[in-house]
């Protein structure tokens, strides 16, 4: 087999899959794999949802691609119906998750500048965030792993330890513009922040004139049985990024405002070619159309809980693979003993797709859609991996 074309960046499987429905991912030799990854939490309604087919058919007919040089009738719709079921007043969209939050990272910046301090322009982050791949945010998740080898670390992040409030007081001062966190950090290993260190945030950033922004491209648009996240905590943000779920597998992304703080970002602080076109704007209304109908995001929650008890009994059957149950919603995560690389092997065998994470977790992220029959036979695939897991240490346990 001749070299690949493509950059080894990827630890790819040797799958490839040829269609998908629903839950199901179907490869070319015709076998099928329950998707609990969903893309890394992206499939936010499915494979093929209809709904999405027949939208992205229709707008395909009539218009790709304008540029934000003019109105974009679709996107200004979004733009509103987010701005109705959430704390903002403004909308900016881009095409995924790291530049939505540099969206948000650049307006925290250019609202100090506006108010005559452009000293103001640090932004606090925590250990074990996870906020993109760019330059920019690989130094504000501040994660050696991702820093390596990129020469020196953009400027103007500081980390401290997630929940820590004398540590995060210590490092406000007059270099600091906003405070930014993931409601549940995703990559860091399904670790949600508690409600009472959001409390403690927002208060800080009242007291100090600085912003909070909110990390919700994982998070966001129904994954934990609220349209967002913060929302179960009842603190609202000044900036928030949102993408995955919100294209349903169409790249894109958007960041949220305040209008006190949009109103900063005036023509020519920021732009982008791609963002908010035609296509992307039809797909985002008809993920809405979908998770904001009446009773879906109660569904998710229904379901997020019977999943995470059936999650909790399958750990409580195989203490030598599984430590914990973590997550909300269908935003779930397993924290494995033996090595999370090995269950998600095991559990692909088992014909699941599951994604690890940090903290030796496995993340179980299935379509919102997911059915409890669905759910039934997902704790089943689960259940014979970590059994197949377990007789594999056993074996190697007898070698030794």
């Amino acid at each position: 087999m001749s070299a690949s074309a493509l950059f080894g960046n990827y630890a790819r499987s040797a799958l490839e899959f040829d269609h998908g429905e629903g839950v199901w991912l179907v490869t070319k030799d015709g076998r099928r794999f329950l998707d609990c990854g969903s893309g890394i939490a992206v499939n936010s309604v499915g494979h093929c949802h209809p709904h999405l087919v027949e939208t992205l058919k229709a707008q395909a007919e009539k218009l790709w691609h304008v540029s934000n040089l003019h109105r974009v009738p679709e996107q200004e719709r979004l733009g509103q119906r987010l701005v109705e079921n959430s704390f903002a007043d403004r909308a900016f969209f881009c095409n995924s998750g790291a530049e939505a939050m540099e969206a948000a990272i650049k307006t925290a910046r250019r609202y100090h500048y506006d108010k005559g301090n452009p000293e103001r322009f640090h932004i606090v982050t925590f250990e074990g965030a996870f906020h993109g791949r760019t330059l920019g945010t690989i130094a504000a998740g501040g994660q050696a792993k991702y820093l390596e080898g990129f020469g020196p670390k953009a400027p103007g992040f500081d980390q401290v330890p997630a929940g820590d409030t004398e540590a995060l007081k210590a490092v406000i001062g007059p270099q600091t513009a906003a405070l930014a966190i993931e409601p549940i950090q995703g990559e860091g290993g399904i670790r949600e922040i508690p409600v009472e260190f959001l409390r403690q945030m927002r208060a800080l950033c009242d007291a100090e004139g600085i912003l909070l922004i909110f990390d919700e491209i994982q998070t966001g648009v129904g994954r934990t049985g609220k349209l967002f996240a913060h929302e179960w905590s009842g603190v609202s943000p000044d900036l928030m990024a949102v993408a995955k779920g919100i294209g349903g597998g169409f790249p894109m992304g958007a960041c949220l405002a305040t209008s006190a703080v949009a109103d900063a970002m005036v023509p020519g602080t920021h732009g982008t070619t791609f963002g908010g076109n035609p296509l992307a704007m039809a797909v985002g209304n008809a993920i809405l159309d979908v998770v904001l109908a009446d009773g879906f995001l109660e569904e998710v929650n229904r379901k997020g809980l019977l999943f995470k008890q059936k999650l909790a009994g399958l750990a409580d059957s195989h203490p030598r693979v599984f430590a914990e149950i973590r997550g909300n919603g269908l935003m779930l995560g397993v924290k494995c003993v033996a090595p999370a690389g090995d269950f998600v092997a095991a559990a692909r065998e088992a014909g699941l797709l599951a994604v690890p994470a940090g903290d030796n977790v496995v993340r179980i992220l299935p379509p919102l859609t997911i059915t409890e029959a669905e759910i039934a036979d997902a704790v089943e695939r689960l259940e014979t991996a970590a059994s197949a897991l377990e007789q594999t240490m056993q074996f190697e346990g007898a070698a030794e």
